[in-house]
């Protein structure tokens, strides 16, 4: 078996591919009218026929228990850009305990979106700040052939 797609149903297909156009530079590859499939995998389906598929009348958007996770090598370009996007905020940028800096917003329909500083790029910083591998190993809280793979 082999997990193909993740899904996410909208309201307004149109607007959700537009939006993941602008913000992410995604665009449509497969388009079946109600359903389109974008660079990197990520689908949208319209609710309307999801509705059908299921059998259920009952869609609820923003439940917050759900998110698609991307990851920037040039996190500080992107959060210019965003800033530009007109986006709703879950929280602003935040840096976790092992030095990551992550940014959550939502999409049109409410779904959460991440975007986080590639790892590498995090464990970079920490190198080029003067930490030497055990000191980034251990703030990051990686293992020590993380950090080596990360300095080829």
């Amino acid at each position: 078996m082999k997990l193909k797609n993740p899904m996410l149903i909208v309201t307004d297909i149109d607007k959700s591919v537009e939006f993941y156009k602008k913000v992410f530079g995604l665009h449509v590859i497969m388009d079946f009218g109600a359903n389109k499939t974008l660079t990197g995998g990520l689908t949208l389906q319209t609710v309307e026929t999801y509705k059908d598929f299921i059998g259920k009348s009952n869609i609820s958007f923003g439940g917050n228990n759900f998110e698609i996770y991307f990851e920037e090598d040039n996190f500080d370009e992107f959060a210019n850009k965003l800033k530009e996007c007109d986006v709703e905020y879950v929280h602003p940028i935040v840096e976790h305990s092992w030095g990551q800096r992550v940014v959550r917003f939502y999409d049109p329909d409410k779904h959460i979106i991440e975007v986080g500083e590639n790892m590498k790029i995090v464990c970079k910083r920490f190198l080029n700040s003067g930490m030497t591998p055990e000191q980034v190993a251990e703030r990051m809280d990686v293992p020590m052939k993380f950090v080596n793979a990360c300095m080829r």
